[in-house]
């Protein structure tokens, strides 16, 4: 088999998955974010896209493969070349002319359609592929959970109504419980935002695990789940007051909400807080209470999903006349004031002065300030209480149909798409212990590790080579360890691979006609007479 396991632990691996599959040979890391896959993994691979094959095609869906590479001109046109920024990969031909390496296919299907759907009587439509995307990432980690280059399986539907459009979401939602149980992964089911998509609405199918990358909300009652970037919450209202007169206090070297809610003996909740961004070219004073934080994907989407937004540099700051520290929107001129909603949940809020070393009590919205902008740009955090529940998918509208008098309609489309391998990752996340992966029966690059100990033994040797011809003529997939290696070696090695059984053949065994039988995810192992295993070993598969 091409590929060697390794019996230390790569320094460089964070994820278990990624420590596993580099031990086990699966993969094989060419640049950061860059990965090839050994025969291992790439056994497993197809057995998952043929798992998506079938319940996309169950769900309606017809597959296409579309080309990787594209001219930039389809991004311009739909404006994501921009909202892309350097994560699309770009370069040109000999002839000079602007091409990328798609990280997604919506631009280029959008002109299949354009181009085959000439009437209403052509939808609804499914369409899907599963190929290769390229994503310049800027922090590849985790093996094949954030990568660079990677294959995905992308369906987009097209219908002509919310209604048609319900119904192709349904059907693709079971798909993904089809595909996520019968691959062994258990996931939750959360709106998200939909990101450089675009669209209005977007859920997520995600895992549970500690060292993953998004921050979720899950409401105890069970009927609310969100990506923190997404998660609409009940922000604690404060008691009503009568508005008071703004009051000037001296506040030296106070420049954070914690030491000015001690110095002044009050709640960060009574509180502003500035905060400064640069998007586009201009600055951006944004302003919260100061209990909460900002949610940038929820900010950038209020400024229409601005592309590059950044906190503004101390330098840039300054540049506008303005007081880190101490800074309020009160008295500002031709800068863009984005105020979170929490705004108007309170009164008599403590926010700067606009000048070193002073703030000003009892500041109000409405009275003392105007925001250009007012929105939930907060982020969910652990404690609050949460609300609302929808269900959606990732849409935009795109192209026209005909009706049956002829009248232009516009195409509703969704989206939709399962990396395939980050699902292989995510497996493994999920299916593993202190030894190895714990691989599910359906997904496993084989169906048994076959271990013979002492092939130099002729007896033992022949006793193994029938056994694995027999399993073989059996319908199941065989990986057979016939190396010169010690039994802690194999045993080690067939743990750390995962398969679901481990079969041992051993000079013992052959005496007693019987072979040692185990589950990978069981401690105890049990003898079964020669003559029966492949019989045990196909209920124990199908079991």
């Amino acid at each position: 088999m091409f590929g060697k396991t390794q019996r230390n632990d790569p320094a460089e691996a964070e994820l278990a998955s990624h420590r596993l599959m580099l031990r086990a040979g699966m993969i094989y890391q060419v640049s950061a974010g860059v990965y090839s896959y050994m025969p291992l993994a790439l056994r497993t691979l197809r057995k998952i896209e043929q798992i998506i094959r079938e319940e996309i095609d169950a769900a309606g869906g017809q597959e296409v493969m579309m080309s990787a590479l594209q001219p930039l001109e389809f991004w311009e046109q739909s404006g994501r070349s921009e909202a892309m920024g350097n994560e699309l990969f770009r370069l040109h031909d000999r002839r000079d002319r602007p091409l990328v390496l798609a990280p997604t296919h919506e631009e280029l299907l959008t002109y299949m359609v354009k181009a085959n759907v000439n009437s209403y009587r052509d939808l609804p439509l499914i369409i899907y592929q599963i190929q290769t995307k390229f994503r310049d990432e800027p922090r590849p980690r985790g093996g094949l959970i954030r990568v660079r280059e990677f294959d995905m399986k992308d369906a987009y539907s097209f219908d002509v109504d919310q209604d048609g459009l319900d119904v192709s979401y349904d059907a693709m939602a079971q798909a993904y419980r089809n595909i996520f149980s019968r691959c062994g992964l258990e996931t939750i089911e959360v709106e998200a935002d939909s990101g450089a998509i675009g669209g209005k609405d977007s859920s997520e199918f995600i895992l549970i695990a500690d060292a993953g990358e998004d921050t979720i909300v899950l409401c105890p009652s069970g009927d609310y789940a969100a990506n923190a970037e997404k998660a609409v919450f009940a922000k604690p209202q404060q008691d009503a007051e009568p508005l008071l007169p703004i009051e000037e206090a001296h506040t030296p070297g106070i420049k954070t909400i914690d030491e000015l809610s001690k110095y002044l003996k009050e709640p960060a909740r009574k509180t502003l807080k500035a905060v400064f961004y640069m998007a586009m070219g201009e600055l951006v004073f944004v302003v919260i209470r100061g209990d909460l934080e900002v949610n940038e994907v929820k900010l950038s989407n209020v400024l229409g999903g601005a592309p590059g937004l950044r906190l503004a540099s101390p330098e840039e700051v300054q540049e506008h006349g303005l007081t880190a520290g101490s800074a309020s929107p009160i008295g500002l001129n031709g800068i863009k004031v984005v105020a979170d909603d929490s705004v108007d949940m309170g009164s008599n809020f403590l926010a700067g002065a606009n000048k070193p070393d002073y703030h000003l009590r009892n500041t109000n919205h409405h009275r003392d300030f105007e925001a250009d902008i007012v929105d939930d740009i907060a982020l969910a955090q652990r404690g609050d209480s949460c609300e609302n529940w929808a269900r959606a998918t990732a849409m935009f509208w795109i192209a026209h149909y005909p009706d049956e008098n002829g009248e232009p309609h516009l195409i509703l489309m969704g989206c939709y798409g399962i990396g395939v391998g980050r699902l292989l990752g995510a497996t493994i996340e999920q299916n593993h212990d202190e030894n190895g992966m714990v691989l599910p029966a359906t997904i496993a690059p084989y169906d048994v590790s076959l271990v013979a100990l002492n092939m130099q033994n002729e007896t033992v040797a022949e006793s193994a080579q029938a056994l694995y011809d027999e399993l073989r003529g059996a319908g199941l997939e065989v990986l057979f360890d016939d190396r010169n290696e010690s039994a802690g070696v194999k045993f080690n090695d067939a743990d750390l691979i995962g398969l679901p059984i481990r079969l041992v053949v051993s000079l013992r065994n052959i005496r007693d006609s019987v072979v040692e039988v185990k589950r990978r995810s069981s401690s105890e192992a049990e003898t079964v007479a020669t003559t029966d295993v492949a019989t045990e070993v196909k209920a124990m598969l199908a079991g």
